[in-house]
């Protein structure tokens, strides 16, 4: 029988999974951060929202029980394709490129 993943590790993962996807550094891994996160309800997986920085965008991830994370993520930002560099400045490079990326809907 599978033993569910607690809620701190399906955060974990969440993250694990993003800086992954995009060959992140330990150090841009830092700047993430759980906006929210929950179990469904009478389901085996967890909703968990990421952000990096307080930017306004996240990375909306579904997370199973047994820790893998769904490849088809949902990525929301309030900026149009014309703001994708919107609030980057103070982020590393690759982190940045890999919002604007985002924001376009390249992925």
């Amino acid at each position: 029988m599978l033993t569910m993943i607690s809620l701190s590790e399906a955060e974990q993962k969440a993250i694990e999974f993003i800086t992954e996807e995009w060959e992140l550094s330990k150090q841009e891994k830092e700047l993430f951060s759980i906006e929210n996160s929950r179990k469904i309800d009478d389901k085996w997986w967890y909703i968990v929202e990421v952000t990096v920085n307080s930017l306004p965008d996240k990375w909306v991830i579904q997370v199973y029980e047994d820790g893998d994370c769904d490849p088809c993520y949902t990525f929301v930002s309030p900026f149009s394709e014309k703001e994708i560099s919107n609030h980057l400045e103070q982020i590393p490079n690759k982190l940045a490129l890999a919002i604007q990326q985002e924001r376009k809907g390249y992925i």
